[in-house]
């Protein structure tokens, strides 16, 4: 936002400097990114006024122009296409010196004389222009200096807001600030109703109230398009980076500027029927006043009349009903549109305009009808208009409501670290355009100004008193708190834990993007709901993982690229699902290893790991839960290769799954070589059982062991379970020492050797209670597995 510093003095004006008056909006959260000069340096410029301007004999390019300053008349030669008599210059005399250190000399142009030089605006320093001599008002003072007239000993000030401050998007917002700071009164530029010419209308109907809650429209006649801009408005809109372009626009630029409402105007004869305020349909086309033709979709809220889109509203109007210079009656339409509807649109279609910045950030939405009366007064001042009723057409449901905030001295000590006096806290908050609603002793129920759409909470207020009160008068506190030492529950397994056995087995650390890849993961996940990002860094990362092992997987491929093929990778962090009830987030740890089953070195014998070394690193992380049995059992996994899967479990609950990776995947990340993946749920595998002593035993223990054939197909674990069930209380250890295929064993059996141990705390056991439970554990594996015994 640029500001010139004169024009804000008009609406206050401190006995402050303007770098203490920088300074301090810098200091109010405002921050200056600069300023500069409204015009370069140059003097012995004043208004001159051509009293005659003739052809000059040897050059068809030059004109020589006779020139007064008011006292003398000095003849000039000079180039421009626009001089001629009665026409009011920057008429530069002999010993000016103009920007860039020239100074102006007696010259003989074509042998003829000149004594001075009629100035362009890009000649002075003030713009771009110099398609001809710098043309004035006719009013202008012949003789005055042209920094004075033109008020230049000016600068313009740059300020880089905040998205939440939209209000500060004029002079007027500014200008609140600059006067609450310095408890300065606030000059407000007179608004009042103009007086109505005619009854003409035009019908506006809103369709989309949620969009556009507010719209007044105003007919005018007889605009006249062709005076010119005062050179007032088009200094101040120059200091604010605006270029003038005619009349009706530029009254409607320096309104917005002025008060920050945006505002358009229409060329009403090119109007047809009524306006409506509606979403575009689906493939509508609109052209904009910058030429630029957009395909519109029904997300975007339009201006429109019967015969289609006229605008896109709060962003641009359209290059068909924009004034031009034989506009005759104009349409002004001046609205208020929700935030939400303008906020990424035009950045959408590649635009940024300074309607659309004020509207996406929020624009005061009681301010419609003081801007309205404003622009009006200019156009009749300026272009003669004559003005009708102004037409408020509204959707009163819609329109927002200011926030009601109570705010209590005790919470603003506390969070500022100063006590503010309470009737200095009262008048920073009316200065700043707040309403007190009820005020008693320490306490305030305030309601917020309609431009602040920022405003919901105590610590909003709290937040705007130190603004004003000021950062730096703020006492510097050290911070103090109480260092306690934090104690962690037995039975919670820490993460940290887990990683370190997982780095102590010779596994690194990974830490993977929490989006993929679509396609990868609908194919190794078919069966699971990925949440969509709204805005993805790329195509690639769209989606939110529903697993660990995406990441890992390509984690891997990048390494194995690189010629490191003894990989061992974990990574612990949140998965993503979709479930109906919304987004469930479950924090994972998860594994990948690949290669020999050793690093390098002259005792590997480039063995490949394993689904059992894996198994086995596994159950080294899983001994960290203390007093906790996992059971490891065949499973299915649509990610992992059928035959080489096992599905952990805790309490018939599941935990994870461990396999191999499925070949098809392999071949779809690259990877020729067999790769293994865990994965587990920290929530289900962290909560441990307190360790308990039990006294040593001082009677001896008894030991059997026990060989039993099964068929190939019965797990092991179901032989455990039933061993266990059937052994009595008793039983202290129980060991599977060896598994037998082959000779003597029928090919579709296999034999299972346990070692046995019982121990009685109070007692010795007998040969017949052993007995009993060894025959008891024989008949109950040959009535559920078919077993025998080996002999």
């Amino acid at each position: 936002m640029k500001i010139s510093e004169k024009w804000l003095r008009t609406w206050v004006n401190p006995a402050i400097s303007a770098q203490e008056l920088m300074d301090q909006v810098t200091m109010a959260g405002l921050e200056v990114d600069g300023f500069e000069p409204v015009a370069e340096a140059f003097s012995g410029v004043v208004i001159g006024e051509i009293t005659a301007c003739e052809q000059h004999p040897n050059a068809d390019k030059l004109r020589v122009c006779q020139v007064t300053n008011g006292t003398d008349s000095q003849q000039v030669v000079c180039g421009a296409p626009n001089a001629r008599a009665g026409l009011k210059v920057a008429f530069a005399e002999v010993g000016a010196v103009l920007p860039g250190d020239f100074k102006i000399k007696k010259a003989k142009l074509r042998d003829a004389e000149s004594f001075g030089m009629l100035c362009s605006e890009k000649e002075l320093g003030l713009s771009e222009s110099h398609d001809g001599i710098m043309e004035l008002a006719a009013d202008a003072p012949v003789g005055t200096s042209l920094r004075d007239y033109l008020d230049l000993d000016d600068i313009a000030i740059d300020i880089d807001l905040t998205p939440n401050r939209a209000d500060c998007f004029s002079v007027r917002g500014i200008a609140r600030e600059v006067s609450v700071l310095n408890n300065e009164s606030l000059t407000e530029v007179a608004a009042p109703a103009v007086e109505v010419s005619h009854n003409d209308t035009f019908p506006v109907e809103i369709t989309d109230g949620v969009g556009c809650p507010r719209y007044i429209g105003r007919v005018f006649n007889d605009v006249d398009v062709t005076v010119p801009t005062p050179i007032w408005m088009v200094e101040r809109l120059r200091r604010a980076g605006v270029r003038s372009i005619d009349p009706v626009v530029d009254i409607t630029n320096y309104v917005m500027l002025e008060l920050g409402q945006p505002l358009h105007g229409f060329d009403l004869d090119s109007l047809n029927e009524k306006i409506t305020v509606r979403k575009a349909q689906k493939g509508e086309k609109l052209t904009l006043l910058d030429g630029q033709e957009l395909e519109l979709d029904s997300s975007e809220l339009l201006i429109a009349d019967a015969s289609g889109p006229l605008a896109l509203a709060g962003i641009m109007g359209g290059k068909d009903s924009g004034v031009s210079e034989s506009t005759k009656r104009v349409f002004l339409e001046c609205a208020f549109f929700a935030p939400i509807e303008i906020a990424g649109k035009a950045r959408a279609k590649g635009l940024h305009t300074d309607a659309s910045h004020r509207y996406e950030r929020g624009v005061d939405f009681q301010l419609q009808e003081m801007a309205v009366e404003r622009a009006s007064a200019l156009l009749i001042e300026i272009c003669g208009a004559k003005a009708g009723p102004a037409v408020l057409t509204e959707h009163a449901e819609t329109v927002p409501v200011c926030a009601e905030i109570e705010l209590n001295s005790s919470v603003v000590t506390s969070m500022l670290g100063v006590e503010i006096d309470d009737a200095r806290i009262e008048q920073i908050l009316v200065g700043l355009g707040f309403t007190v609603l009820q005020s008693s002793a320490g306490y305030w129920k305030v309601k917020a100004p309609s431009w602040r759409f920022d405003m919901a909470i105590q610590a909003d207020l709290v937040e705007e008193l130190a603004r004003i009160y000021g950062y730096n008068n703020l006492p510097i506190t050290a911070p103090t708190a109480e260092l306690k030492p934090q104690g962690t529950p037995e039975q919670q397994t820490p993460l940290a834990v887990l990683a370190d056995r997982l780095v102590s087995l010779g596994y690194q650390e990974a830490v993977t993007y929490s989006f993929v890849e679509p396609s990868i993961q609908q194919q190794m996940f078919p069966n699971e709901s990925s949440a969509q990002l709204a805005n993805p860094i790329s195509a690639d990362m769209s989606v939110m993982r529903v697993s660990l092992w995406p990441g890992l997987l390509k984690a891997l491929q990048h390494n194995l690229n690189r010629q490191q093929d003894h990989v061992r990778l974990f990574e612990s962090g949140l998965r993503f699902r979709q479930e109906e009830k919304g987004l469930e987030q479950v924090a994972m740890i998860s594994g990948v290893v690949t290669g020999s089953r050793l690093a390098k070195g002259w005792y590997e014998q480039g063995e490949s790991v394993d689904f059992y070394d894996v198994k086995g690193d596994l159950e080294q992380l899983l001994n960290c839960i203390h007093g906790v049995e996992f059971d490891f059992l065949p499973g299915k996994h649509s990610a992992l290769h059928p035959g080489q899967c096992a599905r952990i479990e805790r309490d018939g609950k599941l935990v994870g799954y461990l396999g191999a990776l499925h070949p098809n995947f392999a071949k779809l990340f690259g990877i020729k070589q067999s790769v293994y993946l865990f994965e587990l749920r920290l929530d289900r595998i962290q909560h441990a059982e307190l360790p308990k002593f039990s006294p040593l035993s001082k009677h001896p223990s008894t030991s059997r062991d026990l060989a039993v054939v099964v068929d190939e197909d019965v797990s092991v674990s179901g032989v455990v379970d039933s061993v266990k069930e059937m052994a009595g209380d008793d039983l202290v250890s129980l060991n599977l020492f060896d598994i037998y295929r082959g000779k003597g064993i029928d090919s579709k059996r296999k034999s299972l050797a346990f070692g046995l141990t019982w121990q009685n705390p109070s007692r010795t056991l007998t040969d017949d209670e052993v007995n009993q439970f060894m025959d008891s554990i024989i008949n109950t594996l040959q009535t559920r597995f078919d077993a025998s015994l080996r002999g």
